[in-house]
């Protein structure tokens, strides 16, 4: 039974519409407040095949304003140069031997894995431990460099990855509902933009069928996604 919260929420949005993305922000955020700083997420269905290789959408996009969350960043580097810039640039584990072995005994009190070319020989082992979790890193999302440092910075400021699951959907998160309707419409836009230019070469018709936005406890509000390319 949803709760009256839930349900108040619902009398405010007409389910049969899809807003534009402005519109839907504007609806969520007068939404019942919940007691803690909620989450604001973008859901969207594609029209892809996860199946096929050449369908998968994957990629990472900065967030204007940050996503509001602390991100806990491990970088697995040799000692050196690289272990030491990432520290400095705010990594809260650095270390390579030890944090495989710290992996490979269940930990995984991070956010982020960031790891060095040179470094990726070993941390590969750790394919099924940090795999089924979206923690391995991967030269894809920019969390296997060199520049331990740039990359530690770009996830804490608001670097989000996207990719899409076995049902051919994708989620990401995009603020937090204390922020500014414009700075959510502006988070939210860049991640529409950045998912809607990965359409594959190979995708036939309809590639994105529908998108939604919600915080933690609220009902979802459909976007309209006409001013969108790759529709």
């Amino acid at each position: 039974m949803p709760s009256k919260r839930y349900r108040k929420a619902l009398e405010q949005v007409d389910g049969t519409k899809a807003y534009p993305l402005k519109s839907a922000i504007e609806v969520l955020t007068k939404f019942p407040k919940a007691k803690f700083n909620e989450t604001v997420d973008l859901a969207f269905r594609l029209g892809v095949d996860p199946k096929q290789s050449d369908q998968m959408v994957r990629g990472t996009v900065p967030l204007p304003h940050g996503s509001g969350k602390t991100v806990r960043v491990l970088v697995f580097a040799k000692s050196g140069a690289a272990a030491d810039a990432a520290r400095a640039a705010g990594a809260e584990f650095v270390g390579f031997e030890d944090m495989i072995a710290k992996c490979q005994a269940g930990w995984a009190d991070f956010d982020v894995a960031v790891a060095t070319p040179e470094a990726m020989a070993e941390v590969r082992k750790l394919g099924k431990v940090l795999g089924p979790r979206g923690l391995m890193p991967n030269p894809k999302t920019g969390t296997v460099t060199d520049d331990t440092a740039r990359a530690v910075k770009e996830v804490k400021a608001g670097r989000v990855e996207y990719k899409v699951d076995k049902g051919g959907n994708i989620h990401v998160a995009v603020g937090k509902v204390s922020f500014t309707t414009a700075q959510i419409e502006e988070n939210a836009r860049a991640v529409i933009e950045a998912v809607a230019k990965a359409k594959p070469h190979s995708v036939k018709g309809t590639y994105l069928r529908s998108c939604t936005i919600s915080a933690t406890m609220s009902p979802p509000v459909r976007v309209d996604l006409k001013e969108f390319s790759a529709h």
